[in-house]
């Protein structure tokens, strides 16, 4: 696993040992950074299902102003920060060993611009991490959830989450299927 392109380009990633993490896959990552193309630059990232910290390292290699890499797992953290280090990023990088319900409950950040929703498959994190993200207070306006599952249409599968989020760009790549949302117009209206 190795960055794509930007600052960091070609520098090998270490992965987390055994199955209980589902690195993206290398054609995945290209076609999920393909859909963001110039859309990362300045931003400023969330990776809220970190792993290995290859989808917030790769925004922070084409420009991400900061990323905040979250993780449950002690495992999995120590693993971001060597790459972290690796990829000489530590100044614009911050890593939280948390579970993603109280990251998201106690976080003091100033929000987001872009956010990696990549959760096992096996579980219905995704869908409680948008819920529970447009509750949070902390996306910007305009910013981007890039989320990956198995299943893929979210939004059509939860009324709640259609009526907070607008699907941008849905795609398909072998089993993995990779959505592109925006919080809804209204999403901003109503915390007015």
């Amino acid at each position: 696993m190795r960055i794509i392109t930007g600052s960091a380009k070609g520098v090998s990633l270490l992965t987390l040992e055994g199955d209980a993490t589902r690195p993206t896959s290398a054609r995945a990552k290209e076609a999920l950074f393909s859909m963001l193309q110039f859309d990362i630059e300045g931003r400023r990232v969330l990776d809220l299902f970190g792993g290995s910290g290859q989808l917030g390292l790769e925004a922070l290699s084409r420009g991400a102003a900061a990323c905040t890499f979250v993780d449950a797992a002690p495992e999995a953290v120590a693993v971001i920060r060597k790459n972290i280090e690796k990829t000489g990023f530590a100044d614009r990088a911050r890593v939280q060993n948390a579970d993603y319900r109280n990251f998201l409950r106690k976080c003091a950040a100033d929000g987001f611009d872009l956010v990696f929703l990549d959760p096992p498959y096996a579980s219905d994190a995704l869908a409680d991490a948008l819920i529970r993200l447009a509750d949070s207070g902390l996306l910007h306006r305009g910013c981007l959830l890039a989320c990956e599952s198995e299943t893929g249409d979210i939004a059509a599968r939860d009324a709640r989450i259609a009526a907070a989020y607008t699907v941008l760009k849905s795609s398909h790549y072998g089993r993995v299927h990779i959505e592109l949302l925006t919080p809804a117009a209204a999403f901003f209206a109503a915390k007015v």
